[in-house]
C-alpha cells in the first residue's frame, strides 16, 4: 500500500512537527508534499530518514517570505499532484493542507487538524494584519469562501482537541473525531526541588501574547525566563525590565534544565492544543493558564495548575498571587502529563485508519 503525506511547509521543528514525527513512525510515507521546505537539516532528520526529497511549490522559489504570498496558499495547495497509485492521503493541516485533491476516486484522504486553520483569515485577523484589516476584508472575505470549500476535501477529519473539533464544526460544517496529539516526555525529567523564578516557552509571535507576559512581569518585578524565538522577540527585549531573561531557541536538553526547576509555567496564548504545558506537567512543574482552548483538557484546574478568566495583565496577577497562597502535588502533576504520550497518540491513529485501510 502506498501513502502519502501532505503538510502546509515545513520550517521550524515544534508541537506540529513532532506530530509529522509520529506520522512518519507509524504510517512510513512513500512520497510528502508541502507549499515550501525551508526546515534546517537537523530539524528535517527528525521527522524523515536519510536523503527523503519533500516535493514543494512554486513558493520555493521565495524561501522566507512565503508567508507574504499567503493570498496564493490555497491555489498552489489545489495543484498539489499526488501519485495516482497512492491509497492513503494524510493531510497534517494548521492552514491549508486539508484542501489538497485526491487524484484518483479510490484514494482514502484523512486530514489531522493541527489547529483552527488558516487563523489569520478568521479568529485571529487583527492580531496578524492591524490597522489594514479593514483594506484586506475583501481578500479575506474571498479566502474564508475557499478555505470552507477546500474544507470538504478530506473524507475524514481528525481533530487534536474538543476545542478544535467545535470550531471545525463551527466553521466547515464536518464533523470530526478527537486524537490528542504526542508529546515526547522522555527529555523532561522530574524535579521537587523548584526555584523562584517562572518560565514562558513558544513561538514569539503575536497570538501567543509574550507581551501581557512581559507586561505582568514587569509590574511584579518577579524573575521570569522566556524561552523561544519569533518576530517579536526584539520588541519584546525592548521594553522588559532586568528581572526578565530571553535566552531565544533552546534544544530539549536545556528547556528542561530550566523547565523543571521554575515555580510555575505561564500559558497565556489562545491555544488550540499547547504541548508545552504538558512539557511543563511532565517536570512536575505546575501551569499557570488562560482558561480557554485547549488546557481545559490538558490542565486540572486547582491540581495540576491555576486556570484564570481573562487574557490580560491584571488576570494573569490575580492568578499568579493565587498561585502563590497553594501548595501542589508536584508528582500528581507528572502523572497527569503522561496521558497525553507518544506511544498513545501513534496506536490511536494506527487503530483508527485501520478501521478503513490494512495499515
Amino acid at each position: 500500500m502506498k501513502k502519502a503525506l501532505v503538510v502546509d511547509w515545513l520550517d521550524k521543528y515544534g508541537g506540529a512537527e513532532r506530530v509529522l514525527t509520529s506520522l512518519q513512525n507509524v504510517f512510513q510515507f512513500n512520497e510528502t508534499h508541502a507549499l515550501v521546505n525551508i526546515m534546517k537539516e537537523n530539524d528535517f532528520k527528525k521527522i524523515f530518514p536519510e536523503n527523503y526529497h519533500v516535493k514543494t511549490t512554486f513558493l520555493q522559489k521565495v524561501d522566507n517570505y512565503f508567508r507574504l504570498f499567503f493570498f496564493t496558499f490555497h491555489y498552489f495547495t489545489s495543484k498539489i499532484k499526488v501519485d495516482k497509485e497512492v491509497d492513503l492521503i494524510i493531510s497534517s493541516s494548521h492552514a491549508i493542507a486539508k484542501g489538497v485533491k485526491k487524484s484518483s476516486a479510490n484514494q482514502l484522504h484523512i486530514s489531522y487538524f493541527q489547529a483552527r486553520n488558516f487563523k489569520y483569515i478568521w479568529d485571529e485577523v487583527d492580531l496578524y494584519f492591524g490597522k489594514v484589516t479593514f483594506l484586506l476584508k475583501p481578500l479575506i472575505n474571498l479566502l474564508r469562501k475557499i478555505d470552507v470549500r477546500q474544507a470538504q476535501q478530506p473524507d475524514f477529519i481528525i481533530s487534536n482537541s474538543k476545542f478544535v473539533q467545535n470550531w471545525v464544526k463551527q466553521t466547515y460544517n464536518r464533523d470530526s473525531v478527537v486524537i490528542y496529539p504526542p508529546v515526547s516526555l522522555e527529555h523532561f525529567s522530574f524535579c521537587d526541588t523548584k526555584e523562584d523564578y517562572y518560565v514562558a516557552i513558544g513561538r514569539i509571535v503575536p497570538y501567543k501574547r509574550f507581551d501581557l507576559v512581559v507586561e505582568t512581569f514587569n509590574q511584579l518585578n518577579k524573575k521570569l525566563i522566556i524561552i523561544g524565538d519569533g518576530d517579536q522577540l526584539s520588541k519584546l527585549k525592548s521594553i522588559a525590565k532586568p528581572n526578565i531573561q530571553f535566552t531565544g531557541y533552546l534544544d530539549s536538553t536545556e528547556v528542561n534544565k530550566i523547565l523543571s526547576k521554575a515555580k510555575a509555567f505561564i500559558h497565556i496564548g489562545l491555544e488550540d492544543f499547547g504541548i508545552a504545558p504538558i512539557e511543563a506537567q511532565a517536570c512536575g512543574t505546575p501551569v499557570i493558564a488562560y482558561k480557554a482552548g485547549g488546557v481545559l483538557e490538558t490542565v486540572i484546574n486547582g491540581k495540576t495548575g491555576i486556570l484564570f478568566n481573562q487574557q490580560t495583565t491584571a488576570s494573569l496577577i490575580t492568578a499568579i498571587h493565587e498561585f502563590e497562597n497553594k501548595t501542589f502535588d508536584l508528582y500528581e502533576i507528572r502523572n497527569h502529563a503522561f496521558t497525553f504520550s507518544k506511544e498513545r497518540f501513534e496506536a490511536e491513529i494506527k487503530t483508527y485508519v485501520s478501521k478503513f485501510l490494512p495499515i
